[in-house]
């Protein structure tokens, strides 16, 4: 106790230094937490959008159909979403169908995604379409009402209740050709999918495919994210005599995985660079603290003091200073992120409406979320940081000459 109540006296008597690495170590914790919250916080809501637009949580695909897109390969559906959907974890099993195929319009026609859905379990839960009203949507898993994407609309000449004809190639190599009217139109900001997606019922779809009631993805949205890990082994289990296999939302999606992984990747890179810039910033004031006391350094040795001891009082004043800063930083960590939870960063003044990442699309306004563990983690990593820092400046104390540092001017 007496080593450290004489390195907090000694902290302190170069008062503008000491309050300057301080500041130093205080405000770079500040950001580290404020920000990698803010990025788990949009992490977390670009994963939510891609899973609801996209493959879900996890999604549910005969053999490799994830990765080849191979019409063939498809699986009945109807038993499997009733099991599915009285799960604890899961809220909704949403089947689809993929079919390549052309749009014709009177006018144009145009190359396009013919997606297969269940309107009603899809509106409540894709982001794409909560804009529009219930009316737009195709009125059952059988009509020929479609959703048709904004440019493709566009480029077609298509508007509300025009009538368009679709053709697709069935799974025995046949050309089938239906024809549906446009009950509404999808903008969901991302070009290639704008250009050439048409939503029908997916009993039409199927049908068209060749192969009727059956689905090529069925995507399971959970109640939480780190649902999956209860969910998954249920999944295995259940489907261990079937060919259909659960693939998680990062295999499924790989561009929004590696996306997140990226951008992560480039913040740690940061953050270690703040990181050394403080490890700088303190060994450069302990070392200059010990250069300043060499001559007092000299007199507690001769007057038999233990150069461990001279040592240990150079470490605790780098502990003294990194619990301080760790205790500073760590209430302006706290205080960051609740701003950032409760207001967040609003980036529609530099941006448009929406936001394109990893080929999801999310809400300009970014918000933290709390992630304690990690705050925790990296405020014990800055506390360590500050003592290391301070082992080159205590050893370099500890091995001065008694004679020589009395001598020193």
């Amino acid at each position: 106790m007496d080593t450290l109540i004489l390195a907090w006296k000694n902290l302190w008597r170069n008062r503008r230094r000491s309050v300057i690495t301080l500041i130093a170590l205080s405000v770079s914790l500040m950001l580290m937490q404020g920000f990698h919250n803010l990025a788990v916080g949009s992490y977390a809501r670009m994963v939510d959008s891609g899973v609801r637009a996209g493959s879900g949580h996890i999604a549910l695909y005969r053999g490799d159909y994830h990765r080849s897109r191979d019409e063939v390969l498809t699986f009945e559906a109807a038993d499997l979403i009733e099991q599915l959907t009285g799960m604890d974890e899961i809220t909704h099993a949403l089947p689809r169908v993929y079919l390549p195929g052309l749009a014709q319009s009177s006018r144009e026609s145009r190359g396009i995604l013919l997606t297969g859905i269940d309107p009603a379990r899809e509106y409540a839960v894709n982001p794409f379409l909560q804009h529009l009203p219930p009316s737009t949507m195709p009125q059952s898993l059988e009509s020929r009402d479609a959703l048709l994407g904004s440019r493709l609309a566009s480029e077609l000449q298509l508007s509300e209740g025009n009538k368009f004809v679709i053709t697709a190639q069935n799974r025995q190599g046949d050309l089938i050709s239906e024809l549906f009217r446009v009950r509404g139109v999808v903008h969901t900001g991302l070009r290639d999918v704008d250009n050439s997606l048409v939503m029908v019922g997916w009993h039409r779809a199927a049908a068209m495919g060749g192969f009727p009631r059956q689905i090529h993805e069925l995507a399971l949205i959970l109640t939480r994210a780190d649902a999956e890990a209860t969910v998954m082994p249920q999944l295995l289990r259940l489907l261990q005599n079937s060919a259909v296999q659960a693939i998680a939302w990062d295999e499924a999606m790989p561009n929004l995985a590696d996306s997140i992984k990226l951008d992560y990747a480039s913040q740690k890179f940061i953050f270690a660079v703040m990181l050394l810039i403080v490890t700088i910033g303190v060994v450069n004031t302990m070392l200059m603290s010990v250069m300043e006391r060499v001559r007092e350094f000299g007199i507690i040795l001769a007057i038999g003091a233990s150069r461990g001891r001279l040592c240990r009082m150079i470490l605790a004043e780098g502990l003294v200073l990194g619990a301080l800063s760790v205790c500073v930083g760590s209430l302006l960590g706290a205080l960051l992120t609740w701003y950032l939870v409760a207001h967040g960063i609003d980036l529609r003044q530099l941006m448009p409406q929406s936001i394109e990442f990893g080929g999801v699309i999310f809400d300009p306004i970014l918000r933290a979320i709390w992630d304690i563990s990690w705050m925790a983690k990296i405020a014990l990593y800055l506390l360590g940081l500050a003592l290391g820092a301070t082992i080159y400046p205590a050893v370099k104390a500890a091995r001065l000459a008694p004679a020589e540092a009395m001598r020193h001017i």
